[in-house]
């Protein structure tokens, strides 16, 4: 009596298993020509990404060549994926799996918002190409020259050898200085004059000797100008400038401040220093200590462009590996 229920439960169980087995039979070519089809798609997308169909300009960096790439792969393999989804008539599971995707995609977000921020930012750089490599700028506080730019940061190289890595959600929202995008730079330098001087004749002897130096070039010419008056001098500014591709900025500053000071020195001006009034109480006299005068050297100090910083850039080997910046590439 006990033994007739289980027997037809078992009969049952196995009459359902043998259906299944027939109509896994049955699907098989279908599931055979599902796979067929990912797999094609896997390979076509493969292929269209080899051959750059999407990218049509010459000056498209690797990383934007990359990105694209991938884009289109993982399009063409979810467009198999869907369309083997059909042949199987299993459809359904569709929206199951898109509405999971958007769900993971926002976690995704806030989790590693910080990583996406910098990657986007480092996307619009690439294509802006605000600098170019070997560029001196400025950004967010940091001067140094441009080493190199990926995914993640702008890396820059301090004037005193240091690497600087910028984030580049940082670097795309901060003012950007660019002191190497016109080759021409200003450079002043400041020479209190004494009151009774002639200021006129302090501002022609500095500009005529600044036009006979060889780093500061003729157009625009060198200029001078009054900028205050002083409680014990006038101070006047000069100004001249430099083609940064041929001379070093620095130095020609430098020797522009040696030059105009001692042709200021020939010529008899009175450059005072600033006079305060102390009052000493019970003060000793002493003597004035004696000053060795100043000797002038008869060489003339090498200002030609040194590239000390762009040398050690080029040095390095890692700094050019994942650069996204393209010298050949229109700046903005």
């Amino acid at each position: 009596m006990l033994l007739a229920p289980l027997d037809t439960h078992l009969d049952a169980v196995g009459q359902r298993l043998l259906n299944e087995g027939y109509r896994l039979l049955a699907g098989l070519p279908l599931l055979a020509l599902a796979l067929l089809v990912v797999t094609l798609a896997w390979w076509l997308g493969g292929w269209v990404t080899r051959r750059h169909l999407f990218i049509t300009h010459s000056y498209a960096n690797p990383f934007l060549r990359e990105l694209v790439g991938t884009t289109v792969r993982w399009a063409v393999l979810l467009t198999g994926v869907l369309i083997a989804l059909e042949i199987m008539n299993a459809t359904a599971l569709v929206g199951a799996v898109l509405g999971t995707a958007g769900v993971l995609g926002v976690v995704l977000g806030f989790a590693f918002k910080e990583i996406l921020e910098n990657y986007l930012a480092g996307i619009l750089l690439s294509l802006r190409q605000p600098f170019a490599p070997d560029d001196h700028v400025e950004i967010a506080g940091q001067e140094g020259v441009v080493a190199s730019l990926n995914a993640r940061s702008t890396v820059l190289m301090t004037l005193d050898g240091n690497h600087v890595r910028l984030p580049n959600a940082l670097v795309f929202g901060s003012v950007i200085l660019n002191y190497t995008r016109n080759p021409r730079r200003r450079f002043e330098i400041q020479v209190g004059i004494g009151v009774n001087e002639d200021l006129i004749a302090a501002q022609r002897i500095g500009v005529t000797e600044m036009q006979r130096m060889a780093g500061v070039i003729d157009e625009p010419p060198p200029r001078a100008s009054i900028l205050s008056l002083g409680d014990s001098n006038v101070v006047v500014a000069f100004h001249g400038w430099v083609d940064q591709r041929a001379h070093e900025f620095t130095q020609v500053r430098s020797e522009a401040i040696r030059q105009v000071k001692a042709a200021l020195d020939a010529a008899g001006m009175d450059m005072p220093e600033p006079i305060y009034r102390v009052q000493l109480h019970e003060a000793r006299a002493t003597g004035k200590p004696s000053i060795p005068p100043a000797t002038q050297r008869e060489e003339v100090p090498d200002t030609r462009a040194t590239r000390d910083i762009t040398r050690q850039i080029a040095a390095e080997p890692s700094s050019l590996r994942d650069n996204l910046l393209d010298p050949e590439a229109p700046r903005e």
